[in-house]
């Protein structure tokens, strides 16, 4: 099941992103591969070259255990591998989080789970060349002490879910210095920002979120619709919450997602 669905949601979301740049697949250098909530041996991107024509000679990168974050920080590995090769790098981003489903799991942590989360898969096209948007600088943070706030528990019936109730006091007491400290290490500040693209993990992390960085409630409408629309989809959810928010995007903004580790993703867009 995971293999079927997760090789037709990443075909689709791999043709949609190469039809609306103009390209075909055997203009892309390098594939870098996103997700947490399965394991395939041959990867998923080898899968999906029997599907797409891909060069032979495509550089495949699969990364597994980012969790939520790896919406951001995917488009961190993908810029930093484009850059590298010079090429165009696709960036592909699927979590099928509803197979993860336990039904001998009463505890609240599963069942909450099973009500917030949902499926998808999004697809980003990153070339060398200039152009707008454009991705700027990108980085990390890891908070020491946080290996229990987040992740799977592998147990003999699936994957357990592991969910703080702390996640959201430590967004809004933690979140903000650290996106801070990633700016100023780049030489910017909160000011030189337009706006923010967040991962809606929940509604109390949005709210943690809002408070966090002193936001209007409206700053924060694209996360609540896609939260509300499609749940949190892992990984892929901050990508959609930018397509909903990049016709109307200009200046600097700040991509954010909160992962495993526990660890925030940083990402600025810069949008001419």
């Amino acid at each position: 099941v995971f293999l079927d669905t997760a090789l037709d949601l990443l075909e689709d979301a791999a043709r949609r992103c190469l039809d609306e740049a103009g390209i075909g697949a055997g203009e892309v250098d390098a594939i870098v591969t996103i997700c947490s909530t399965g394991i395939a041996t041959p990867s998923l991107d080898a899968r999906l070259m029997e599907r797409l024509p891909f060069r032979p000679d495509t550089v495949r990168l699969p990364v597994f255990g980012l969790g939520c974050a790896g919406g951001v920080l995917g488009l961190a590995r993908a810029a930093a591998l484009s850059r590298a090769l010079n090429g165009t790098v696709l960036l592909l981003v699927v979590e099928l989080c509803g197979p993860t489903f336990r039904r001998g799991d009463l505890t609240k942590s599963n069942v909450v789970a099973t009500a917030l989360f949902g499926d998808g898969a999004a697809a980003v096209l990153i070339r060398p060349e200039d152009g707008c948007p454009a991705l700027g600088p990108t980085g990390e943070h890891r908070w020491p002490g946080t290996l229990d706030v987040m992740g799977w528990s592998v147990e003999t019936d699936g994957l357990g879910v592991i969910f703080s109730r702390d996640i959201p006091t430590l967004v809004r007491n933690d979140m903000r210095p650290a996106a801070e400290g990633f700016l100023a290490r780049h030489g910017l500040g909160l000011d030189d920002l337009s706006g923010f693209v967040f991962h809606p993990g929940g509604t109390k992390v949005v709210e943690a979120l809002r408070d966090a960085f002193d936001l209007p409630d409206v700053a924060m409408a694209a996360e609540r619709a896609v939260l509300r629309r499609y749940g949190n989809m892992s990984a892929v959810t901050v990508l959609f919450v930018l397509a909903e928010k990049r016709r109307s995007m200009t200046g600097r903004w700040l991509l954010s997602a909160l992962g495993p580790g526990f660890c925030a993703g940083f990402a600025v867009l810069d949008c001419g």
